[in-house]
């Protein structure tokens, strides 16, 4: 996972990653909701079942790149496979799909896992010698 990313983006660009994370994944889980109480058979419920957990994990920022593109392919596949207005879609997979290439953001699980790690070594004096 950390080959994915170079860093973790802290700051500004960080709190902008963020606020992605979290207007993509209530949107999605929004949506995905709200398909749901419509009543469709159990077969076609399981892309919006799919959704609701990738809505999750885009909020708590695990394994964005994996659900970004899982959030990119949904969208455009609803955006193109369903009747009416494509335009919301195609949007939340826009974004969906700029989550898989950016990455989380400093505030994430990704970044608390798979992010920089201090490792502190101690002076070589710090030891006690046996007697």
């Amino acid at each position: 996972m950390r080959r994915l990313f170079s860093t973790f983006a802290r700051g500004w660009p960080g709190a902008g990653l963020l606020f992605m994370r979290i207007v993509a994944g209530v949107a999605l889980i929004t949506q995905a909701l709200a398909e749901l109480r419509t009543g469709t058979p159990m077969r076609l419920a399981v892309p919006d079942v799919i959704a609701i957990v990738v809505g999750f994990l885009l909020l708590a920022g695990l394994w964005t790149p994996i659900a970004g593109l899982f959030v990119a392919v949904l969208s455009f596949w609803n955006a193109f496979s369903q009747p009416g207005d494509p335009w919301a879609d195609i949007l939340l997979g826009t974004l969906g799909a700029a989550l898989a290439v950016l990455g989380p953001g400093a505030w994430s699980i990704d970044a608390r896992l798979f992010g920089w790690k201090r490792i502190d070594v101690r002076d070589r004096g710090d030891r006690q010698t046996p007697r």
